[in-house]
């Protein structure tokens, strides 16, 4: 039991720098690590608890471009609500791994071909907007992940670091706390989802401001290409650990996390051979007051 509990602190600790970093990732991360340890239906009421209070903050956060955004992500918003609670509803009627099969298999070329600099915007942005919310929706009712094609579609389109932040804020405090309202009305929110809280909360109080801290600095283009990167990661690990689930053998099902791999390192060297990371700027000290031939003269540090 306390490896079980050591597990799930670390996870949600990390799980919550990545999401505080880049806006999402919590669940994408804790599902396929916390699952090895417990079981589905005690981690993810937990997990949209969670989320909830994430996004809330995020939201909060992030929310001065919030009124400038807020266009943009209400048609999507529209098709999301009917999306999150058909998903929950289909929780006893079809089996989530046969969904993140065939989600995360679509997903992970697509998020490649992004990662290589390949963007196609829509120019009818709001007339996809709302069956792309209301199929997010039910993946996320089902599974409690939706980062990565939320991530993928607002990269796609172009949206700059902070409106990318507040979108991804704004759609996911609304599927967040939809997905909570049909837990706890389909009696999924028990004693033993709430007994897992305290081992979760500490590492999420922890690491979302650690993660606002990490990305501060980091430019528009790069914040772009670590999501896209990070997506490539997160989908093919899913992907590899899904095929497990499906009765197909370990070695062979990692190939996928390796090959992908293989091929975002090729393209990560690549977008850093174009966008080098700047050097820090010099930072400049006043001259030490006990030499008095230097009073009055800036001097730049090394």
């Amino acid at each position: 039991m306390t490896s079980t509990l050591v597990v799930l602190a670390v996870t949600s600790l990390v799980a919550a720098t990545v999401n505080g970093a880049l806006g999402y990732g919590y669940s994408s991360i804790s599902v396929p690590v916390a699952l090895v340890v417990i079981a589905g239906r005690i981690l993810n009421p937990a997990l949209v608890v969670i989320e909830v209070a994430i996004n809330a903050y995020a939201l909060y956060w992030n929310r001065h471009a919030a009124r400038r955004v807020f266009p943009r992500v209400a048609p999507l918003a529209l098709g999301l609500v009917p999306g999150v609670v058909i998903g929950a509803l289909l929780l006893d009627h079809v089996a989530p791994t046969s969904i993140k099969l065939a989600a995360l298999s679509a997903l992970l070329p697509l998020i490649l071909i992004q990662a290589s600099g390949k963007r196609w915007p829509l120019r009818n942005e709001r007339r996809a907007a709302t069956p792309l919310g209301a199929g997010v929706g039910v993946l996320y009712g089902m599974t409690t992940i939706s980062g990565p094609p939320l991530a993928l579609f607002w990269n796609n389109q172009g949206l700059v670091k902070d409106d990318f932040k507040v979108g991804l804020a704004v759609v996911r405090t609304i599927e967040s706390t939809c997905a909570l309202i049909a837990y706890a009305w389909l009696g999924l929110l028990t004693q033993e989802s709430a007994g897992i809280l305290p081992y979760l909360v500490p590492g999420v109080v922890l690491g979302v401001p650690l993660g606002h801290w990490l990305v501060r600095r980091i430019g528009i283009e790069t914040f772009r290409r670590i999501c896209m990167s990070f997506d490539a990661y997160l989908v093919s690990f899913g992907l590899a650990r899904t095929l497990v689930d499906a009765g197909v053998q370990p070695l062979l099902a990692y190939q996928v996390l390796a090959l992908t791999s293989i091929v975002d390192s090729i393209l990560l060297y690549g977008f850093f051979r174009v966008h080098p990371v700047p050097e820090p700027a010099p930072q400049i000290e006043p001259a030490r007051e006990s030499d008095p031939a230097l009073v009055g003269v800036q001097v730049v540090a090394p």
